[in-house]
């Protein structure tokens, strides 16, 4: 699942929050877009424990941005 934050007025790195969810997926992704203002993140974990690992990872005031993208998901690779 691909997650997304807007990152009007927090500031964090990408590695840092990749950390927080790499004890539970170790697979998971996190990157910068659009100038540094968009937090992407691609991992197995529901919301819930995202929200939880991105306020360890400093960033408790933007759980209410988290955004669940649209599959973009063919299936080619795993099925």
């Amino acid at each position: 699942m691909e997650y997304r934050i807007v990152l009007d007025r927090w500031e964090i790195e990408p590695e840092q929050v990749r950390q927080a969810l790499a004890a539970l997926d170790p697979a998971a992704l996190a990157d910068l877009s659009a100038g540094g203002r968009l937090l992407r993140i691609a991992t197995t974990l529901d919301a819930d424990t995202v929200r939880a690992r991105l306020a360890q990872a400093g960033l408790p005031d933007a759980l209410g941005q988290l955004v669940l993208a649209p599959s973009v998901c063919c299936g080619g690779c795993s099925g």
